[in-house]
Formats: C-alpha cells, structure tokens, sequence
C-alpha cells in the first residue's frame, strides 16, 4: 500500500513503542526513483503488512532512527539504491569495503582493540569481528559483514518463477529448504493457490528434517567451543546420519530444489517413509544419552550457564525470533502464529525459556528436537495420497508474501509478479536481528567465550548479503 511520510513516521513509532514487530526494509527502482518497502507486523500475530514509501529525490525518513533493529537492513539498502535515510544514526556504508570505516569508538584506561577476520580459521563464513577490551573483558563488540554479496535479488529480477525459486533455494545453504519453501508460499498467495496435501505434508516433513540436522550440528558446534570436542563428534555422527537419511528419501542431501512454487519435486515411497521412520526411532534413542551427557558434565555446564546472556527486553526491541527470541522470552513461531500448510493442521508445542544465555538457546534447540521427530511421525501417520504440485495461473500481475519458520527462526518472502516473471522480490534471514543482539550479548564476556556465544547464535553471513 502506497502511502505518505506522514503514515511512513507512525509506522516508525508504532515500532518504537513495541505495538508492531519490524519484520524488513528494502527497496527497488521505480522510474528515475526508488519505492521502499517496510514490512511489519502486529505484536503477537503473524499477520504481516506491507507499506511502501516514495523516496522523492532519493531521501526517506530514518527506519532506525526510530527503531535500532532496521540499521543493518537500512545501511544495506542506501548502499544498494543510492538513497540517503534522513537522520539515520549510523549512515555508514555496509557494502563498500574499499573505504575507509570508523568502527564505533569504546574510550578508558586500559581498553585495546582485538581486530579477528574477515578471513577465519574455520570453516565459516567472511565477517570482520571488532572487540574492544579491558584485559580479557570485552567492552564492545562490532561486526563489520557484507563481504559476500551475491546480488540474488538483483538476479531474480525478470526470470521465471521456477528460476527465481532456484535462487531462493541458495542464499543461505544450511536453510535451502526453509528458503525454498518461503518463497514457494509468497508465490501461490500471489498467485492465490492452495498445494495439494501430499505436497503440503511433505514439505514439512523436509522442513523438520532440516530444523534435525542443523540442531544437531549446532548443538555439538557450540559444546566443541565449550572444550567438549566428544560431543561434536557425535551430534556430527547424529547429523550426517539424517542427511543420508534425506538423500536417500528426497535424493539430495540438503533436499535442495525439491520444493518448488505449486507443491514439490520428490515424492516419498513407502519404503522410504518406513526407513525415515526407523531412523528416527533410533537417533531418538541416541539422542536421549547425549542430551543427558549435556546435562551432567559439569565443565560444559560451567561455559554455558549465565554466558552470552540476551536480556529478554533487548530481543524484544529487536523483534529476535527463532531459538535466540524463544530462549530469551519471545513467544513466536511463524508455524504457529502465522500457520500455513501443513502446521495449520499440526499439533506440537513452542518451547520457550527466559534465562536468555547460552544454556538456554541450547535447551531450546533441544526441544525442537523432540518436537520436530514427533512432527515427522505425525506427518507420515496421515500422509494424504494425491497429486505433487498444483499448477500455476497466468495473471498480469499479483504480489504476496508468507512468513516460514526455518531453524533459525521466521524467513519472510515478499515477491511481485507479472505475466509469469518475478518483477520484485525480498528475503529476509533471521540473522538480520541475530547480528546486533549478538554484539549486546557479548558485552561483560571475556574473549574465550566469544566462539561458543557466537555459535550458540549462528546467525548467517550470506544470509543477511543478497
């Protein structure tokens, strides 16, 4: 919906105030000019609006000046568009690492800089760290990203949907599916279709399958930085176990490009969903000793218990979801509070803790865990027969958007098309709000616990770089 600065600036303060929750802020070229898109919705409902802005003469009011959760997001679109948000607390560029960059000061005695990347010793993505610290305790953290652009928006501009949906699949490849799946749904609200429910039921089993293997890498990633390689040796073991498990079901490992706009690409054999089945049976079993290993080494639960502590109001200003919002007292799953198929007809539970450190992003995970075998089982108890996709109509021009839990958290898609083609779209990741709640999180940590602070968020790098 169109509308003038006016209504732009209450929407600010509506997301100041707390009344409604920032989903994204992007842009795209209209004419000699650019539209931007603000994306919002009421707190405690899943019912996200959209409102869209002209920026005449390339200026528009300041998102962040109001509400500091949209400066990522806001940096990165003036960088990308040319436009200049007026009264912007942080106008410095996100994308151009080629200029000089003033990382934000932290002044007193005894405080030095440690600078770490954007080149890491791991196998993680670029991002440059800034900690300023007073002896082994850091001060202030400062993440300095955009060093993988991709330019995936820009890409799906003018191609076929089916294309475009490709590309959505891989802009962040631990949650190709979750992606996939966003994108696929913001499609046929466009286009105003329903999938068939074998379609339905089948992407959430995929969508669970995925929340499994990435828990139980994360789980173990963030133990092995707490000194505890043993535990990353079997949830890695746990892991490789279920995306074996998804190539032998859906043929790919990471079940990539099997969820398409109007339903999806692989169906499930019988054999098949009795191995998954079987499967599952047994890494419950496995599981139920390690989580029960977490639970009584004591030298894990000293690195975990009150680190990286996320106050709840912090994650509430900054609108965090997914296992960091829920371990900090936000009570919000896009499967639930903004249900689409087939969580529209599933019944599980979301958990949810206040303590907001590392322990408790942990005991959230852990109980998604759990939550996402019984959705498997469920799923494949009454999973419907019938056809795989539904097809997709001809309209001159139609917009939608969804939002889709991923393991991270919501992924909102917004997309615009004509005649067949994608005319505009957005992606939003989770890490969006991961990144400056991280660097609140850390603060009064010292510098040892950075990595498994930082793992027990995970937020992703070429997420938030499109």
């Amino acid at each position: 919906m169109m509308i003038d600065q006016a209504t732009w600036q209450e929407a600010a303060a509506d997301l100041a105030s707390g009344a409604s929750v920032f989903v994204a802020l992007w842009a795209e070229p209209a004419g000699d000019g650019c539209v931007v898109h603000l994306a919002g919705r009421p707190r405690g409902s899943g019912d996200v609006g959209v409102l869209s802005l002209m920026a005449h003469d390339r200026h528009f009011p300041s998102i962040a000046l109001h509400h500091p959760g949209a400066i990522l997001m806001e940096r990165a679109l003036c960088d990308l568009h040319g436009l200049i948000a007026d009264d912007t607390p942080d106008p410095r560029a996100w994308l151009d690492h080629t200029a000089a960059y003033a990382f934000k000061p932290a002044i007193g005695p005894g405080i030095h800089q440690i600078p770490v990347g954007p080149v890491h010793a791991g196998i993680i993505e670029p991002g440059h760290f800034r900690f300023s610290v007073n002896g082994e305790t850091i001060v202030r953290l400062e993440a300095r990203l955009g060093y993988a652009h991709k330019g995936t928006i820009g890409l799906m501009r003018g191609q076929t949907i089916g294309h475009a949906a490709k590309l959505a699949g891989r802009i962040s490849g631990d949650s190709t599916v979750a992606y996939a799946y966003a994108f696929a749904c913001a499609v046929e609200r466009a286009l105003g279709i329903v999938v068939p429910p074998r379609a339905a039921a089948l992407r959430g089993i995929m969508a669970e399958l995925e929340r499994l293997a990435n828990h139980f890498g994360d789980i173990g990633a963030i133990c092995n930085d707490g000194g505890f390689p043993l535990m990353n040796a079997l949830t890695a073991a746990l892991r490789e176990r279920v995306l074996r498990l998804s190539a032998a079901c859906f043929g790919h490992r990471l079940m990539m490009d099997r969820i398409i706009p109007g339903g999806v690409e692989a169906d499930l054999t019988e054999a098949a969903a009795a191995l998954i089945r079987t499967t599952l049976a047994d890494l419950l079993t496995q599981w139920g000793r390690l989580s029960e290993l977490y639970e009584k080494t004591a030298s894990l639960q000293d690195r975990m218990v009150t680190s990286g502590r996320l106050d709840p109001a912090i994650a509430r200003r900054l609108g965090c979801g997914g296992y960091v919002g829920r371990a900090s007292g936000q009570d919000f799953d896009a499967r639930r509070d903004a249900p689409y198929q087939p969580y529209d007809t599933c019944r599980f539970t979301v958990p949810g803790v206040s303590a907001g450190d590392v322990d408790a992003r942990i005991q959230i995970r852990m109980a998604e865990l759990d939550q996402s075998i019984s959705l498997i089982r469920d799923l494949l108890a009454t999973l419907p027969t019938g056809p795989l996709r539904a097809a997709l109509p001809d309209t001159p021009i139609t917009t939608g958007h969804a939002l889709v839990e991923g393991f991270r958290g919501d992924i909102f898609a917004h997309v615009r098309l004509r005649d067949g083609l994608v005319e505009a779209a957005m992606l939003r990741d989770p890490s969006w709000f991961f990144w400056p709640a991280l660097e609140t999180a850390i603060e009064g940590n010292i510098v040892a616990d950075f990595p498994l602070c930082n793992k027990s968020f995970n937020p992703s790098y070429s997420g938030c770089d499109l």
